[in-house]
This record gives C-alpha cells, sequence and structure tokens, in this order.
C-alpha cells in the first residue's frame, strides 16, 4: 500500500512538474512576427526611468493668457488656468514614491518602497518601456479626438510643488482652463495610514457645450514576475482580472482579443502579475471596461502588458485605486472582496489558515524561513497520530506477507476472471479480519496529509511575503531556488533515510525501483523555490524521528510461520467440532 501512496506522491509531483514546465509560461511570439504597439494619436510619450528629484519650489501661475493653437495649427483659445513649463511632482508616502507629470496631469512612476527589483531599487508599477510610446495612467479620454489632444498635452496647474503624505490625508490637485470654455479638475487624495497604496481618483471636464464623462485610461499596465527555476517557474504574465457577481475573472492575451470588453458592477477591476496588483474599487458604480494587450519585443525579450480603460457611469468622484502588492492582510485591509486578487488554486480553503499561521508565527520570531520550519514542526506535530497509525498497519501488513505470498501463490493460475479467484479474495478478507488488518489504513492516514503538502505549494509559491525574505547565509530570497543546492540534497538524502526505514510489503526487486524516487525528487526539488524545499526537508526529517520513536513503541516485526493448507483445515474443523459441543451442551 506504501508502494501506491509513494507512486501517487512522485506522479503529483510530475504532473506540478509538467504543468509549470509546459503550460504556465506564456507561448512566445516568433522574432518575425510584427509586433503590436499603440498607435492612436493619444499624445505618446518617452517613457524613460524616473530619477529622483530635487523638491520642486512651487511658483505662482502667470496672470497673462498663454496662447495655444488648435489642430490645425491656427492660433486658437488661450490657457485661463495653466502652468508655464512641464515639470513633474512628487508624492512621497511610508510606502510609495509617485511622480505626477503636469503635462495631462497623469501617473508617470509608481514606486514601491519595500518591494525591490532585482537591481535593487524600488519596485515601479508603472512600466518603463524605453523608446516605446504609450498613455500614462489617468490619461483622461473623449468621444472628440482635437479635445483630447488638448487634455494630454495641456500643462495643469498643481496645487503643490511636492507633497509629502504622513498620517493625515492629503490632495494633490491639477487644474485648467482655457478661454474656449474647456475646465478640467485632476484631484489625487492620499490617506495613507488607513488606504495604504490606494489614491482616490475624482475628475471633471466641462466644455463649452456642457459636462463630459470622461474615459479613465490606465495605459499598459505592470510587467511579468518570476520566481522559482527550472521544472518550479512560477511566472504568471500581465492579465486582465475583475471580480463581478461573486467571482473572479482572469483573462489572459487570447482571451481579451476574443472579447475585449466588459461590463457590469465591479468589486475591482484591472490587472495584475505574479505579485502585483493595479485595480480600480468603483464600488457600486456600474463601469465599463475595455482591454487591449499590447506586444513589446520579441523573442526572449517578448512582454505582453494589458492595456485597459475604464469609464463610469457618472464622472469618476472619490473612486478609489489600489497600485500594490498582492499581500493578502493589506487587501483585506482595503476592501473584503479585493483579497480574491491573490490565486491560491484549488486548495485556498486550506492555504488561506496555513498563510494566516505562517505570518503569526512571524510575528513572534522574524524571519520567514525560521517560521517555514516552526510551522512544518507544528503541523507534522498534529498528524503524528495519523502517521503513527500508517506505519503500524503497514508494519503489520509487512508480516502478513508470508501469509498472504501463501494464499496467492496456490492461486497464481487462475485468471482474473476465473470465478474461483474469488476465493482468494474471501481468504485474503478472512486473514485480515482475524488478524485485524485494514489494508486501506496504511495508506489513507499518508494521502490525508496530500492537501497540506499541496496548500503549502500553493502558499509558497504565491504569497508575496516570501518574496526576497531572506533565511540564511547563502539563501537570500526564499521564493527563489537555493544557488548552492545544499537544501535539495539533504531534502533527498532525508527522504531515501525515511523511505529505508518504512516498512514495505513490495519485493526486493520493487523496492530497488522505489529507490530511484528520492534522486527523481531531488533533481526536480534543484530548481524549487528555497522555502518549498525547506519544509519538505523539515518534514522529511521529522519523517524519520518519527519513524524512530515508532519502531521502539512496537518492537521488531513478528514473525508468523506460514502452516501448510491441510494444517489449515484440521485446526478450523477441529474449532468448529469443539463449537458444536459446547452449543449442544447449552
Amino acid at each position: 500500500m506504501e508502494k501506491r501512496v509513494l507512486l501517487a506522491v512522485f506522479l503529483s509531483f510530475l504532473v506540478l512538474f509538467v504543468y509549470q514546465s509546459l503550460i504556465v509560461p506564456p507561448a512566445q511570439l516568433p522574432d518575425d512576427e510584427t509586433v503590436s504597439t499603440e498607435t492612436r494619436s493619444t499624445g505618446l510619450r518617452d517613457l524613460s526611468p524616473v530619477e529622483t528629484q530635487a523638491p520642486v519650489i512651487e511658483t505662482p501661475p502667470s496672470t497673462e493668457p498663454l496662447q495655444t493653437t488648435d489642430a490645425s495649427g491656427a492660433v486658437g483659445v488661450s490657457a485661463v488656468i495653466a502652468d508655464e513649463t512641464p515639470r513633474d511632482i512628487v508624492v512621497e508616502t511610508d510606502q510609495v514614491i509617485a511622480t505626477f507629470s503636469n503635462r495631462g496631469g497623469v501617473l508617470k512612476s509608481w514606486q514601491l518602497k519595500e518591494y525591490l527589483e532585482d537591481s535593487g531599487e524600488p519596485n515601479e508599477l508603472v512600466p518603463v518601456l524605453g523608446d516605446q510610446e504609450a498613455p500614462l495612467p489617468f490619461t483622461l479620454e473623449v468621444a472628440d479626438e482635437q479635445l483630447n489632444v488638448q487634455l494630454r498635452e495641456a500643462l495643469f496647474r498643481p496645487n503643490a510643488g511636492s507633497l509629502q503624505v504622513g498620517t493625515e490625508p492629503r490632495s494633490l490637485v491639477f487644474e485648467y482652463e482655457d478661454s474656449g470654455g474647456l475646465r478640467v479638475r485632476k484631484e489625487y487624495r492620499f490617506d495613507p495610514q488607513n488606504e495604504p497604496f490606494v489614491v482616490r481618483f475624482s475628475a471633471s471636464v466641462r466644455t463649452s457645450r456642457g459636462v463630459v464623462n470622461p474615459v479613465v485610461r490606465w495605459g499598459p499596465g505592470l510587467g511579468s514576475s518570476t520566481a522559482g527555476g527550472f521544472g518550479f517557474t512560477y511566472s504568471q504574465p500581465s492579465q486582465a482580472i475583475f471580480y463581478r457577481e461573486e467571482d473572479v475573472s482572469r483573462l489572459d492575451r487570447s482571451d481579451l482579443e476574443e472579447t475585449p470588453a466588459y461590463e457590469g458592477t465591479f468589486g475591482f477591476v484591472g490587472v495584475d502579475d505574479h505579485y502585483f496588483l493595479s485595480a480600480a474599487l468603483p464600488d457600486t458604480n456600474s463601469a465599463e471596461v475595455n482591454y487591449r494587450p499590447v506586444t513589446l519585443g520579441s523573442g526572449d525579450d517578448q512582454l505582453v502588458l494589458i492595456d485597459y480603460s475604464l469609464q463610469f457611469a457618472e464622472p469618476p468622484t472619490e473612486t478609489r485605486f489600489y497600485m500594490g502588492p498582492k499581500d493578502f492582510d493589506i487587501l483585506g485591509m482595503i476592501d473584503g472582496e479585493l483579497v480574491q486578487a491573490v490565486h491560491f488554486g484549488f486548495f485556498s480553503w486550506l492555504v488561506v489558515p496555513l498563510h494566516r499561521s505562517l505570518k503569526w508565527v512571524y510575528g513572534y520570531v522574524g524571519n520567514y524561513g525560521w517560521s517555514i520550519i516552526i510551522l512544518t514542526i507544528m503541523i507534522n506535530a498534529a498528524m503524528f497520530p495519523l502517521r503513527h497509525k500508517s506505519v503500524v498497519s503497514m508494519r503489520k501488513m509487512q508480516e502478513l506477507q508470508p501469509e498472504i505470498k501463501s494464499i496467492q501463490e496456490r492461486y497464481k493460475g487462475l485468471k482474473a476472471t476465473d470465478p474461483a479467484k474469488q476465493k482468494m479474495n474471501q481468504e485474503l478478507m478472512g486473514l485480515y479480519r482475524d488478524r485485524g488488518v485494514n489494508p486501506a489504513s496504511g495508506c489513507l492516514p499518508m494521502l490525508a496529509t496530500m492537501p497540506v503538502l499541496f496548500a503549502f505549494y500553493s502558499l509558497l509559491s504565491v504569497a508575496i511575503e516570501i518574496r526576497d525574505a531572506p533565511f540564511v547565509f547563502w539563501i537570500q530570497d526564499l521564493a527563489k531556488p537555493d544557488p548552492l543546492y545544499v537544501t535539495p540534497l539533504l531534502m533527498g538524502v532525508t527522504m531515501m533515510a525515511q523511505q529505508r526505514m518504512t516498512p514495505s510489503t513490495a519485493d526486493a526487486t520493487q523496492q530497488k525501483v522505489m529507490m530511484v524516487m528520492p534522486v527523481v525528487f531531488t533533481f526536480m526539488f534543484l530548481g524549487a523555490p528555497s522555502g518549498l524545499v525547506l519544509y519538505w526537508f523539515v518534514s522529511n526529517l521529522w519523517g524519520v524521528g518519527q519513524q524512530v520513536v515508532t519502531n521502539r513503541i512496537i518492537g521488531p516485526p513478528k514473525v508468523h510461520t506460514v502452516r501448510p493448507p491441510a494444517e489449515r483445515r484440521t485446526k478450523k474443523a477441529k474449532v468448529k467440532k469443539k463449537g458444536s459441543r459446547e452449543h449442544g451442551g447449552g
């Protein structure tokens, strides 16, 4: 029975291995395929890296109207409320450094202080696309293309040259007005104390013809994140995501090319990648979202981002936009529905309490590596009775092997369809009943531990808390493979030791074949996140220790002598005759 369990474990990990290797990575386009980029007339810009700037000293706006031109190039209306020159306004909170441009009053950069890129710089959620051109987040668009040009190119007047947001909420306001009747106002409100990584956005556009309900264009959002290595490459590219009617939809490029537009009342709507989320929370305000995949580069450098735009039933007023990590606790603090953005998979019912338990332990330990070890010990201690029962049952099955093989030997010449074969099963069941052995009891307790293994697999591959989390010495990121392969090798050694110590009902040849499995697992785990390998290693180490304790409790295997068939029949006859006398005497 333990052979079947080990085979089930092996096949399960083989499925995960194949899935991660062949299915998860996005398909790449051929090098000679045409690359789609932003071609609409949308105020193209050069996305160069944001440099640290000194605080901008606010200067009073000019009182003289600025002359502007219409689409034909002729002198047209003049700006009444506007800034004089292009400039950036930096807003800094404890969590983010946001850079806004007064040209269009749009977001130019959103850097997360506590989450670093491989270069050591704060993680950037507004993609830096080099010489590619695309609209910036919070770009406003309307049906009139000439008006769109004005909305993109106008130099909005900010209410501050820079903004340092502490415990009290503060707002950054951009205003623009011209003599032709166009009045535009954008407000970004920050309250990092109560709503970290959130900006509340309000916008109003008024022309000489009246109020216009604009589309809020986000532009290409988020890049792909990767954790792990060969065989365990956890890579989720940028994808569309929205929560509607108590259901989460996650759409890739092929889905969006088929159906780009969606509408309704969304709990949240936007894009995400492996670790980060950019989404609007319209609350009860109905909205329409339009997605468009944007393919950049080619070959190995190819990147697919998702451009999306939103139009609400009414112009946005205090509409929340979340731009931050997919941290379960932070998302829950912002909105209860936002936690649905974290995709823990089929075992989410078990992953969530494991996740909370891991963070609870971390609160005392302060190191996620040691937290994984402590939580693994706690889980294995809780499963001690199950494993003990499994080993005891397998020991009993091992002791019965001579008698089981003797019964099977007498019927080995029969075909599986022969009715006489049923007698063999009856004899085996009688043997199990007489000795008090349940063949399934050796497998079921071990299978009961499998959901915990897969839950840990999902947790450690998705939880952003493990990203960049150091353990000790050479392991500085539990979301990446062990660079020296120490933990995978130790895991393989402990797995082999545990397998040799576990009672087996297989023959010598099968046991040798099963000993290959630790080697295969070791090879597979070379590219696994070190946090997952650490969990598996500690579990194996615990299993070896528990096996030693269990062996001492139950003692050495008992040797049962196989009686010849005639002796068994004589004994059964004596027992039957004795029972008849006692019954008659009664």
